[in-house]
């Protein structure tokens, strides 16, 4: 650790909120972080463990209802919770950036992108006006953004959510700040735009000697970025070290059981999770928080808590045993079942979406329209099946479910039940049963939460509208779900604005649970859990699949959870499909070239592992003419023929088919290659 003082210092910070008792409940235990310029700390834990209440206490934030019951916070040896307002603002946005988990919070929706960006520089920059709108689009490029002039004159909702997030981290970065405030900063973008995005960090830190606090439920994020590591559970510090040692051989079994949690690349298999849930702020505490849920716990843990202790490389530890805190193992419960070879249950052929609206005069002047965002997409859901859909942020993953789910219209092509029931109409002119059996969870949980109703409320919308239950029995079921998604009946009488992003994406899954759907569209649903809720709702969705045959299709930037919990997988590019199969061919050599570098770009919670990246790379806008629409970027590229031609199927196993004109067995001389080096 560095020697001179710290630019961020966190000294015994309690935080809490006045329950309906009265008394005051903390969910932060005088807590204790340090960093110190050019250094970068990961903050990790489960879902309401404190991660973001202690990052955004460090620029003297607190979420509304919380209050300090002691201990400070200092930036650059000042007091934040002391400081005036206008003394706070000119820390806040410039010399202490934040970077938020959804992205909304820090979009305007009525302002342009480009005129965000230009307050951000007016209000903490010293540049000449003038230059406001080239740095904007250099900000823009720095981050991956595609055709920055275009997005530069775009809102907040012609956007993907990928590329908010990344415009986000872009506006934190205007400000040229000393210190960036991350939370959960990647959680929305795919594996490369996140392994490019993580590289940028870094050089940052390193050209500007600036300091990071990286809060994250993702261990292979922090082991790329962060130096240090601080393992919160239930508001305090249960294990601090180098990241090194933390995350490779941690000495706290809660530490270790997060890492069993993560699901491998390596093996199809539905990760097991941690049994038990943390404790609520109002139960009392006579030992260890973690004690109820600690294979190693003894008499001696339940009767006082444990102290922070010395324990191996260089790791402080609050528990009474480290030594016995094994190796690490990955848990892993049974792999899904084999994929069912019933009738469809839900089937998309030629589809196709267009976002783009001519005007009249490009109509008149016979202006050739651009290429369709979503075209061609043939596919099929069968009951009791799970069908991943992969690819980059505006590969046009959202648009296929958004579409299906009756939120966007299709420009051609037909969507369709088993019993022949149209699905190209809008959801509002669907019949009650229809928009019943077809269930949609987003990746932003506001989305669908009203932030003015109770999580009671939420839940009993379906549950009245579908089946007309009231009253007690209403709300005992309401309770079952909470349940089921691992939150408890304690969670009825909360507004979405008291619980954390994870907490706010469970109640999304159980709302849709709620209506008893026959097809659920997963939205990156698993994109703001953390390690062990995301394997508790994997657990959950493997379940619902066995026991009522329900039908998911699954889009999820992560690999390793698509392959953990799909039964076949489609990978698409600029809306177009690439390659599409069984998981296990899909997974294994050979690949569609694009389907190799996203598996190249997949993160491991391993500070040693580099990801694979192309040397020259650029996102793009929108889709070729014709041809491949992977050409612009293929590292494989074959000549013209990929520019004019439309790639040939070409069907590597029964059911596995790559549209590429390489031949199978250069592809797969091209991996053998790879794998040797």
């Amino acid at each position: 650790m560095s020697t001179q003082p710290p630019l961020i210092d966190i000294s015994g910070l309690s935080v809490g909120f006045r329950g309906r008792s009265g008394a005051m409940l903390p969910v932060l235990h005088e807590v204790d972080l340090a960093v110190c310029r050019g250094e970068s700390v990961g903050i990790v834990g489960e879902s309401g463990s404190g991660k973001s209440t202690l990052a955004l206490a460090a620029m003297g934030y607190l979420r509304h209802g919380l209050a300090r019951l002691g201990g400070e916070a200092r930036f650059d040896g000042q007091d934040m919770f002391a400081l005036a307002p206008p003394a706070l603002s000119r820390i806040r946005g410039g010399k202490l950036g934040l970077i938020p988990q959804n992205s909304g919070q820090a979009l305007t929706p009525t302002q342009r992108i480009g005129a965000q960006i230009a307050e951000s520089l007016r209000l903490h920059c010293d540049h000449d006006p003038a230059s406001h709108r080239d740095r904007a689009r250099d900000l823009l490029a720095q981050v991956r953004l595609p055709d920055p002039d275009t997005i530069l004159t775009r809102y907040p909702h012609e956007l993907s959510g990928g590329q908010q997030q990344r415009v986000a981290i872009a506006m934190a970065l205007a400000g040229e700040p000393e210190a960036l405030l991350l939370d959960e900063p990647t959680t929305g973008l795919d594996v490369t735009t996140q392994a490019h995005i993580l590289a940028l960090l870094r050089g940052l830190a390193r050209e500007r000697d600036m300091a990071m606090v990286y809060v994250s439920h993702d261990l292979g994020v922090i082991a790329q970025v962060c130096d240090r590591v601080h393992v919160l559970y239930a508001g305090e510090t249960v294990l601090a070290g180098p990241a090194r040692s933390v995350l490779t051989a941690p000495t706290h079994p809660y530490a270790a059981a997060l890492l069993a949690a993560i699901p491998r690349l390596g093996a199809r298999a539905l990760p097991r999770a941690l049994g038990g849930r943390p404790p609520t702020p109002d139960m009392p505490r006579t030992g260890c928080a973690f004690a109820p849920r600690c294979a190693l716990a003894t008499d001696d843990c339940r009767a006082a808590p444990p102290p922070m202790i010395d324990t191996r490389d260089d790791q402080r530890a609050r528990c009474l045993y480290p030594e016995k805190v094994g190796p690490l193992g990955h848990a892993e419960s049974a792999p899904p079942a084999a994929s069912p070879d019933g009738p469809p249950l839900l089937t998309t052929r030629a589809l196709a979406v267009r976002y783009d609206s001519p005007g009249i005069l490009a109509r008149l002047r016979g202006a050739p329209r651009p290429p369709a965002t979503v075209d061609g997409i043939d596919l099929t859901l069968r009951r009791g099946e799970t069908l991943g859909l992969v690819g980059e942020s505006g590969s046009g993953k959202s648009t296929i479910l958004r579409a299906i789910a009756g939120l966007l219209p299709p420009a051609g092509g037909r969507i369709a039940l088993e019993d022949g029931t149209d699905l190209a109409t809008a959801a509002e002119r669907r019949r009650p049963e229809t928009l019943r059996r077809i269930q949609m969870i987003f990746q932003n949980p506001d989305e669908s939460l009203n932030p003015r109703q109770s999580v009671g409320d939420i839940l009993a919308q379906p549950l009245r509208l579908y089946f007309g239950l009231r009253g007690q029995p209403c709300r005992d079921r309401a309770a079952e779900l909470l349940d089921t998604v691992r939150l408890g009946a304690h969670y009825l009488d909360r507004l979405p604005g008291q619980l954390s992003g994870g907490e706010k994406q469970r109640v999304a899954v159980a709302r849709a649970f709620a209506a008893g759907p026959e097809a659920v569209l997963c939205d990156e649903i698993t994109s703001a859990l953390d390690v062990s809720v995301q394997a508790a709702v994997l657990e959950l969705l493997g379940d619902l699949k066995a026991r009522h045959g329900t039908g998911f299709i699954f889009v999820s930037h992560d690999l390793t959870v698509v392959r953990a919990l799909s039964d076949r997988v489609a990978v698409l590019y600029q809306g177009r499909i690439c390659e599409a199969g069984p998981t296990e061919a899909v997974f294994a050599p050979p690949h569609h070239p694009y389907t190799d570098v996203l598996l190249g770009a997949v993160l491991a919670p391993d500070p040693d592992h580099a990801p694979r990246l192309l040397a020259e790379d650029a996102a793009e806008l929108a889709p070729p003419a014709q041809g491949c629409p992977f050409q612009r970027r293929c590292p494989v590229k074959c000549g013209t023929i990929c520019e004019t031609d439309t790639p040939p199927a070409r069907e590597t196993a029964e059911g596995h088919v790559i549209h590429c004109h390489i031949p199978l067995e250069d592809l797969r001389a091209r991996e053998g290659e790879q794998a040797a080096s």
